[in-house]
Formats: C-alpha cells, sequence, structure tokens
C-alpha cells in the first residue's frame, strides 16, 4: 500500500518476508534514482555550495540530480552537470554506484567524473536551488573532508573513488 505516491517519490508501507522466515511490516522510500558528478580540471575540481532545506544549511557536494523517468543516468550526469555548474564534460566517467540508505530506502545514486570541461550555452540553473559554484585544489578536498567541512555522503564516496582510481599506486 503507497503512503505517498508523487511525481519524484514513493512512500510503500508493506509486509516484507525476511530471509530467516519471520515477517515485518516495512516502510520503503522509493525517490527516483539519482546521479552525482565530480567535474574535474587542470588539478582542481568544483564544487556547489548549496542549501539543503532538510538540514537547514548550505553544505559543499557534488553536482547531483535525480533521474527523469525513464532517463538513462549518463544522461543525467550531463544535465545536471550543466544545469547546475554551467559547465559542460567532453567525457563523463562512469564510477559505480551506492545505495544511500538501504534500511529504508531504493535510493540508487550512480557516480561519475566528468573530464574535459567547458562552458555550457545551455546553462540554466532550476528556480527552486541555491547554488553557488566553487573551484578547489584536490589536495584541499581532501582537507575539507578531513575536518568535517565536507560531510556529504555522495561526495565522500565520489571523492574517493576518484583518489583511489586515479593517484594510489598500481
Amino acid at each position: 500500500m503507497y503512503l505517498y505516491n508523487g511525481n519524484r517519490l514513493k512512500i510503500e508501507k508493506k509486509t516484507v518476508n525476511l530471509p530467516n522466515g519471520r515477517e515485518m511490516e516495512g516502510i520503503i522510500v522509493h525517490p527516483n534514482n539519482a546521479v552525482a558528478v565530480l567535474p574535474i580540471q587542470d588539478g582542481y575540481c568544483y564544487l556547489i555550495r548549496q542549501y539543503r532545506f532538510a538540514i537547514e544549511s548550505y553544505i559543499f557536494e557534488v553536482p547531483a540530480g535525480a533521474c527523469e523517468p525513464g532517463e538513462d543516468p549518463l544522461n543525467t550526469a550531463h544535465r545536471e552537470l550543466i544545469e547546475e555548474t554551467g559547465l559542460a564534460a567532453g567525457r563523463i566517467i562512469p564510477c559505480g554506484y551506492i545505495y544511500t540508505t538501504p534500511g529504508y530506502t531504493t535510493e540508487k545514486i550512480w557516480l561519475y567524473t566528468a573530464l574535459d570541461l567547458s562552458p555550457s550555452s545551455a546553462y540554466q540553473m532550476d528556480t527552486d536551488e541555491i547554488i553557488e559554484l566553487h573551484r578547489f585544489f584536490i589536495p584541499d578536498v581532501q582537507k575539507m573532508i578531513d575536518s568535517g567541512m565536507i560531510m556529504d555522503a555522495k561526495t565522500i564516496c565520489l571523492f574517493h573513488q576518484y583518489m583511489r582510481k586515479n593517484h594510489e599506486p598500481e
């Protein structure tokens, strides 16, 4: 039974059969899947500082957003990068995906690194977003994570993936 059935989010209450044979009532949140994109150029990465009303605060994070129904995540990554930064990517490299909070939601975020950046003429920020674009030297991003200045999970996961694949010895 759906408690809520909206455009980008459904909330379901259902009886769940566990692997041990027990049953339980579960609430499952089904948002649209999403993407997160780490834009990299010349030893710098671009992060956005965005107001998030759920936590009533600004946070630094990678550009990200929900996939439209039926939209391929790679296309979403290109679109969201332009919408939130005004930058287009010549190349976008897949970096896997994460489940954000599998204890109660099916949300999957596809992770990407964006390279060969250039300004986009298609730039038009969504009216419901308050975003500032910032450029950081890559080693400074790790310091921001270590100090707690960056606390967004998708950003930390994506930055870790990038560093692991690009800066660790083989």
